[in-house]
């Protein structure tokens, strides 16, 4: 008998720290995010009002040739001051002026990243953003024809929400 209530005794708590460790347990999140993860190829994202802020911003950022830095080089503090942006440059700009901070995988980011594979389809480009701004077949216009893409599309997701 006593081998009974010991197994008994044994058996409730093995079963209290099942319990115990179950309730423990966390909650499932979501995956998180980091620069290289392949959720952020995907091109149907959900969307929000400050990604197209940020689109309308860098339109206002690269209004005319003159503000335009043909010669990116991924280092926005010259461009700063200057006042002459790349389209990187504009993009990063545009973010921490509508944010408060830089989102470099935004959707807003990523859907000019998706307008500039589209404009340039078969060239292969090691940053999207900065070699399609260096090309030299490049003009302002071919920047702002892939933002008006980007922001289309946008806008579009923005209103079957």
């Amino acid at each position: 008998m006593k081998h009974v209530v010991r197994l008994g005794a044994a058996l409730l708590l093995a079963l209290s720290a099942a319990k115990r460790v179950a309730v423990a347990a966390p909650e499932p999140q979501a995956p998180q995010l980091t620069p290289t993860s392949p959720e952020l190829e995907q091109r149907d994202r959900p969307v929000t009002n400050d990604d197209l802020l940020i689109l309308l911003r860098v339109g206002e950022l690269l209004s005319d040739e003159g503000v335009w830095n043909r010669k990116d080089d991924r280092e926005c503090a010259d461009d700063e001051a200057t006042g002459k942006r790349s389209l990187f440059c504009a993009l990063q700009r545009a973010c921490v002026d509508v944010l408060g901070a830089y989102d470099h995988r935004r959707v807003a980011l990523q859907e000019v990243r998706f307008a500039v594979e589209d404009a340039t389809r078969g060239q292969d480009f090691a940053h999207r953003l900065q070699d399609f701004n260096n090309l030299p077949t490049t003009r302002l216009s071919d920047i702002r024809a892939v933002l008006q893409v980007a922001t289309d599309r946008v806008r579009s997701r923005l209103k079957t929400k």
